[in-house]
């Protein structure tokens, strides 16, 4: 029964003002996934930065019909609890949802950095989907202190997807670019398509249409470890 912590953001604005447009977490990225989680049977937890209710990007919304699919996935929104009381030791594996949220609250959240830190020097599962990777933007390897990404092959939300959401002018830094910064070696997808990168123990998703294929690889990753540690 895998241990799985979702992190999330709890950022709410395109911005920092009162007056920008409200974002936060794609739902369909936690919720897709979430379900393919409890599906599995995994033990689920779910925190922020300040922990309580995520907030939702409202052009995520469900539908009346997904409200009703994603019932445990939207009770589990309401109450995620704070990250700072995360330990990797209690976990398998790790997984940032996107929504242009992390892009303000994640690259640098103190928090987050520990424990992706403590994730890699105990050799579990980091995964991150759309823009849930900058998340990994300020994270560094235990082994020499380099950029978690460097040398890593991974996917986010492109440059070329922000750009025909029309909000490329609307985030802090490009992901794509300021990972390829970092030394990752980047692989898009065309625009919307489904995709999903592994490099060892980073597995990444570019971007809603990857929710559920994202889980369903780590899921499958987690039950080939079990059956090699028997």
């Amino acid at each position: 029964m895998p241990r799985i912590l979702i992190v999330t953001t709890s950022h709410d604005r395109l911005g920092f003002g009162d007056d920008a447009r409200p974002t936060g977490v794609w739902f369909e990225e936690f919720a897709v996934p979430y379900l393919e989680f409890e599906r599995a049977g995994a033990q689920l937890t779910v925190a922020s930065p300040r922990g309580g209710a995520m907030p939702i990007d409202p052009r995520s919304t469900p539908t009346a019909a997904q409200e009703q699919e994603w019932a445990s996935a939207l009770e589990a929104s309401r109450h995620t609890l704070l990250l700072a009381g995360q330990q990797a030791a209690d976990y398998d594996a790790v997984f940032l949802p996107g929504g242009h949220g992390p892009m303000f609250d994640l690259p640098d959240n103190a928090d987050l950095q520990r424990l992706l830190y403590d994730f890699q020097a105990q050799d579990k599962f980091i995964v991150a989907v759309c823009h849930g990777p900058a998340g990994l933007v300020g994270a560094k390897r235990p082994a020499d202190g380099q950029p978690l990404v460097q040398g890593k092959t991974l996917t986010s939300y492109t440059y070329e997807e922000e750009i025909a959401a029309h909000l490329d002018q609307d985030v802090p830094f490009i992901l794509e670019n300021r990972l390829k910064e970092l030394g990752a070696t980047f692989i898009a997808a065309p625009v919307k398509a489904e995709h999903v990168e592994c490099d060892g123990k980073l597995i990444t998703g570019q971007n809603p249409a990857s929710s559920a294929k994202i889980a369903q690889v780590l899921l499958a990753a987690l039950r080939n470890q079990a059956a090699i540690a028997l």
